[in-house]
């Protein structure tokens, strides 16, 4: 029995900021951003992915030093890890994502044969994830948890993002907790109005919609209410990547002990906002800390 496990490719990204003339390469993925922040909060948390023989013995093992789980990541030694380029505007406020390589997809048989979470995060990158594995983790959890970037992008010949709408929305119908981008919303449904594309996400049966808009905060959408939960201001910001992932994996980690999601989504707040501070995943702060700060925006929330 495990808090949460995530699902989806860990990458090896490369990462262009405005104040570098080269990247820099770092370990990347939702479920390795989103994971670094459940551990921050004392979840225990297992990663199941597949990544290439080229994937650094070093990130397995930081991974593992932070008590993340990794028994279920498989390595397929003739294959190459899924790799991203990130190339940031001046003022970190967009990026270009470029698809080097890809690794292998997630299969059904890719799962240990028992496994019980409180709660699974589906996290796919770049389509690693079919609908029939979702099915199956479903009857894993007592919450199931979709982050649908993977599922809207596809790549042209030169690995560069194109959105698309979610080819198979027979996935949303399984769904309790739903995060995604603004931009990702509107290509999942297919529907331009960023209000009536939460609505037609609630339509398919999901309890919780979450969506993220980097500084201006995000939206929070349940049970015929919506808040909208400032950002954190941070000391400084010196690499948004992954921001959207440490929300949710602060958010589970809280959710799963049935706090109330104004106060989950607090903290997945507070803990983006440490995360940003860094370069890569490589600074979350420590529990004390996100709490400090979710505290300040919940206070704010609940005096409105």
């Amino acid at each position: 029995m495990f808090d949460i496990v995530s699902v989806g490719h860990l990458t090896i990204d490369s990462i262009f900021l405005p104040d570098r003339d080269t990247p820099f390469v770092v370990l990347g993925g939702s479920v390795a951003y989103s994971s670094f922040a459940a551990r921050r909060l004392d979840a225990t948390v297992s990663v199941v992915s597949k990544v290439g023989g080229d994937f650094p013995k070093a990130y397995m093992w930081w991974l593992r030093q932070e008590g993340i789980d990794l028994s279920n990541t498989i390595m397929v030694e003739n294959a190459k890890t899924t790799r991203f380029e990130l190339k940031y505007n001046s003022n970190l406020s967009s990026r270009k994502l470029r698809l080097k390589c890809k690794a292998p997809p997630i299969m059904i048989e890719d799962l240990p044969q028992s496994f019980q979470a409180k709660a699974v995060h589906i996290a796919p990158v770049a389509g690693e994830i079919p609908y029939n594995l979702v099915e199956e983790l479903e009857k894993h959890c007592d919450i199931l948890s979709l982050d649908p970037q993977g599922l809207v992008r596809n790549f042209d010949e030169n690995g560069n993002v194109v959105y698309g709408s979610l080819t198979d929305k027979r996935v949303l119908e399984l769904i309790d907790v739903y995060k995604s981008s603004s931009e990702e919303i509107k290509a999942a449904t297919s529907i331009s109005n960023l209000n009536s594309a939460i609505k037609a996400v609630h339509d398919y049966g999901v309890k919780i919609v979450i969506v993220t808009s980097g500084m201006k905060g995000v939206i929070l959408s349940q049970e015929n209410s919506i808040l909208n939960i400032p950002a954190y201001k941070s000391e400084k910001i010196v690499d948004p990547t992954g921001a959207g992932d440490v929300f949710i994996g602060g958010f589970l980690a809280e959710y799963i002990h049935g706090k109330n999601s104004l106060w989950c989504a607090c903290v997945g707040s507070a803990a983006a906002s440490i995360a940003i501070e860094s370069r890569g995943p490589t600074s979350f702060g420590d529990k004390r800390e996100i709490y400090r700060r979710a505290d300040v925006l919940y206070e704010k929330e609940i005096k409105r």
